[in-house]
């Protein structure tokens, strides 16, 4: 049961388009704040008092301005909030639409939802807030479309390793002679064209130029 929530939102404009769509879902005076040291607070403070709150909705960059902040962003909060308060249900609120990023808040800070900030947001907002009171997860389709992509290839640290120095510049002679430097086995010039052609075809990319706009763009890279 999901009935006292804390919105944690610099943003007036966005913090007021909240709380109207948790209205909407029947849950009235939701707590707010604009500062991520203030949820931590509140969080606190309602733990003390024997009335934790069931859910943080929360974003993910906050803007800095003349007050002095511990903490100054939302994945640090939901870090400091995990560990006070283990059960809270997490939903993050954000415009970053890096998919590894938001990955990474399910698998490490075990969030229970995410939604970007976009055209129609709102209804995913019910949408993810339902799925919590049911005690599901809500990942949002770019999210899952990656995960999709992902089982079509795997990332290793080998081919991380090759695309990060295709971005810095370098060409695959280059790569070649790096990997060879730090011993890093298939060091050649064919086995790198030939991992670079899988990943390709794996991914159906026809060029190394939309495998890395590919990687860049899903925060592979």
């Amino acid at each position: 049961m999901i009935q006292k929530i804390l919105i944690a939102e610099d943003h007036e404009s966005a913090n007021i388009s909240v709380q109207k769509t948790l209205e909407e879902l029947g849950v009235v005076n939701p707590d707010y704040v604009y500062y991520c040291d203030d949820a931590l607070l509140k969080i606190k403070k309602a733990i003390e008092a024997n009335d934790s709150y069931d859910l943080l909705i929360t974003d993910l960059y906050f803007e800095k301005d003349y007050r002095q902040q511990q903490i100054d962003n939302g994945e640090a909060l939901i870090e400091a909030v995990r560990k006070l308060q283990p059960d809270i249900k997490i939903l993050v609120f954000s415009a970053e639409t890096k998919p590894a990023l938001v990955q990474r808040l399910f698998k490490q800070l075990h969030i229970d939802g995410y939604v970007r900030k976009a055209r129609g947001d709102a209804r995913e907002l019910m949408k993810a807030i339902n799925s919590i009171k049911d005690n599901q997860s809500y990942i949002p389709a770019f999210v899952a479309e990656q995960a999709r992509q992902k089982k079509a290839h795997d990332f290793t640290t080998y081919d991380i390793t090759i695309l990060s120095l295709m971005v810095s510049g370098k060409k695959q002679q280059e790569i070649a002679d790096y990997l060879k430097e730090h011993n890093i086995p298939a060091a050649g010039l064919s086995s790198i064209e030939k991992r670079l052609k899988y990943i390709k075809e794996a991914l159906d990319f026809t060029t190394n130029e939309q495998l890395i706009a590919h990687c860049i763009k899903m925060g592979i890279l």
